[in-house]
């Protein structure tokens, strides 16, 4: 199915209200754009995950400004009506002045709102582009641009002093004005949490079945992960799908049904 009007901020809002799930998915092209679009996806996320599953590097750092905007400018030709989020990569917000200008560059390419990795450090860049009308959604847990720092694929907010930060930070965000929140391999507990807590729309990647919305890697939900051993939270839907079309169409019932992520895919 496509949607017959676009999903905006309000949509994944009324979302929340009424405690209806939302999913997400990355594309990188035109035509798994348009296939994603068609299948009920809400949201598509141009994101710098590029780095790895299309350019075949170990990590997302590499991916550039003017990359990241030829991909967002192939999703935007394909999509049909999903909300289109894209990543601001590495060190391209690292002053206000930069990132508002690179923001600036990614809605003037068809994106419908920015994505910045980061916890309270990122409040100011929120609220500047926020005060400009450009929805920000805000990621923390696990942030792959800070990989480095973080030693490594790790789970975040085990820690009780970690995980008050957390809640601390995700709350100084939510006032800052990010319309978003993505939580990532955090505990699911944690997420809850964090979800109830938080006026605005709260998005997991390894963060359990209580947030707001789901978001997944194609290539992952595809069965074509670039990893060697796939996290915890992924899951094949290929395995039972006659078709990609099935596939993802199976991936947004499991989401909105609760099905998934299930406990096999929630950390503790």
């Amino acid at each position: 199915m496509s949607h017959k009007k676009p999903v905006t901020i309000t949509t994944l809002n009324k979302f929340k209200e009424s405690s209806e799930k939302f999913t997400c998915l990355t594309a990188y092209e035109s035509t798994m754009a348009s296939v994603i679009s068609q299948s009920g996806v809400d949201v598509i996320l141009v994101g710098d995950s590029l780095g790895m599953v299309i350019q075949g590097h170990d990590s997302t750092l590499p991916v550039t400004m003017d990359q990241l905007i030829y991909h967002l400018e192939c999703v935007v030709n394909g999509n049909e009506g999903s909300h289109i989020m894209a990543d601001m990569p590495f060190m391209s917000y690292a002053t206000d002045d930069l990132g508002l200008e690179n923001a600036k560059k990614l809605m003037q390419a068809g994106a419908n709102s920015v994505k910045i990795e980061g916890g309270e450090w990122i409040s100011k860049m929120a609220q500047v582009l926020s005060d400009r009308g450009i929805p920000v959604c805000a990621h923390m847990g696990l942030t792959p641009q800070t990989i480095n720092r973080l030693g490594g694929h790790n789970v975040q907010g085990r820690d009780p002093s970690q995980k008050e930060k957390i809640i601390t930070e995700a709350l100084a965000l939510e006032k800052a004005g990010a319309s978003m929140l993505l939580l990532e391999c955090v505990p699911g507990d944690l997420a809850q949490h964090i979800t109830k807590e938080l006026n605005i729309p709260v998005i997991g990647i390894g963060a359990g079945v209580h947030t707001d919305g789901q978001i997944m890697v194609i290539h992952d939900l595809l069965g074509i992960s670039c990893l060697k051993k796939p996290p915890k939270f992924v899951k094949n839907f290929m395995k039972d799908s006659s078709s990609i079309q099935d596939a993802i169409k199976k991936y947004v019932m499991d989401v909105k049904s609760h099905k998934y992520p299930s406990k096999e895919h929630t950390f503790n």
